[in-house]
């Protein structure tokens, strides 16, 4: 994967993790954005604590890097509960869970983070514990085979998917609360950044917060990441305070352009646009022209084309929108919807 594409991958690389650990908020107030999501939260926790009971189950959903995890953490502060952390592909079977299940201690936060990874027989044991705080262990095979009930003690599930929609009904009903992450606004990006670049001890003025968060991708993680390599661009061109003229320049070297393109984005769209006249052009077709996987394309550069109106899908293939064309300088053809037919693969520039 190339320097651009790390950047703005929203997914944490595990070098990464210790210095977002060290930046995640520690409580719901020191939380940016979600503002529903957050005010809903704490609702449920507060409650709870005045019951005297444990949490309701919680379910986060949403795109990666937008604050699942921290809000797990949150969650367990909070409550000022253990936190154990777990996640769905590395419970590969009913024992692996009763095992996590049977270790837990009363109150305990259980975070499992893409849970919808978890394997069926673990989904069903997991029915039971998050309902009734109990689990039937199977002794031995066959004819013989007894089920043993165990106890567990009172606990919360905080569960946390980036495709909701893959979890099964049953496991889904089970949860008391339901909260979905949006991506961020502009300003609440900012926010971010300022509070980052306290921990960080930057000086970054208001224009230099604006650039850097306008190439972020909506992301938190995006943005924290931005700001570690602008950091490091200014340290070594011995900049005190970083401008917008600074942002820019750092994040230009890295290739991540106004809109937060990487090399790979803009590959893709100058590809349909100029190689294919704007499409319909096939998935495989694209990315063989890219010289990339299709699943690349597909799951990593195309969704944020998509949300970003620079790439549309159709029955017959992807085409590019007149945002496209606009954002690479073409002449999009007059009266062609999404700029695909009757179009001249050599495009001139606007001028």
């Amino acid at each position: 994967m190339d320097e651009s594409r790390t950047l703005v991958d929203s997914t944490s690389e595990p070098e990464e993790r210790a210095m977002e650990a060290a930046m995640r908020p520690k409580n719901l107030d020191e939380f940016v954005g979600q503002h529903r999501v957050r005010n809903q939260l704490s609702l449920v926790l507060e409650a709870s604590k005045m019951r005297g009971r444990v949490a309701d189950h919680v379910l986060l959903s949403g795109p990666p890097g937008l604050g699942k995890t921290t809000l797990a953490m949150i969650v367990a502060a909070e409550m000022q509960a253990p936190l154990r952390i777990s996640s769905g592909p590395a419970i590969q079977n009913a024992g692996d869970l009763a095992a996590i299940l049977s270790s837990l201690t009363e109150g305990e936060v259980l975070f499992l983070d893409e849970i919808h990874r978890l394997s069926r027989p673990a989904e069903e044991m997991l029915y039971l514990a998050m309902e009734d705080f109990r689990v039937d262990i199977i002794v031995g095979k066959g004819a013989g085979a007894t089920a043993i009930p165990l106890d567990l003690p009172p606990f919360t599930l905080v569960g946390a998917t980036t495709r909701a929609g893959l979890l099964p009904g049953p496991l889904r009903d089970r949860f008391g609360f339901t909260g979905h992450l949006d991506f961020y606004a502009r300003e609440e990006l900012e926010l971010v950044l300022r509070r980052s670049a306290v921990l960080m001890d930057l000086r970054v003025t208001s224009a230099g917060f604006t650039e850097i968060a306008r190439r972020s991708r909506g992301t938190p993680r995006i943005t924290n990441r931005l700001l570690r390599r602008v950091r490091d661009w200014a340290l070594v061109h011995r900049k005190e305070l970083i401008d917008a003229e600074s942002a820019s320049a750092a994040l230009d070297m890295y290739e991540v352009d106004e809109r937060g393109l990487d090399r790979l984005d803009r590959a893709v769209i100058h590809a349909l646009c100029v190689k294919f006249g704007g499409g319909p052009v096939g998935l495989s077709t694209l990315a063989i022209a890219v010289g990339e996987e299709t699943e690349t394309v597909e799951e990593v550069a195309e969704p944020f084309l998509v949300r970003e109106g620079l790439l549309g899908r159709t029955p017959r293939g992807r085409i590019a929108t007149a945002a496209a064309w606009q954002h690479l300088g073409l002449r999009a053809p007059e009266g062609a919807p999404g700029g695909w037919a009757g179009i001249d693969s050599a495009q001139e520039p606007l001028l």
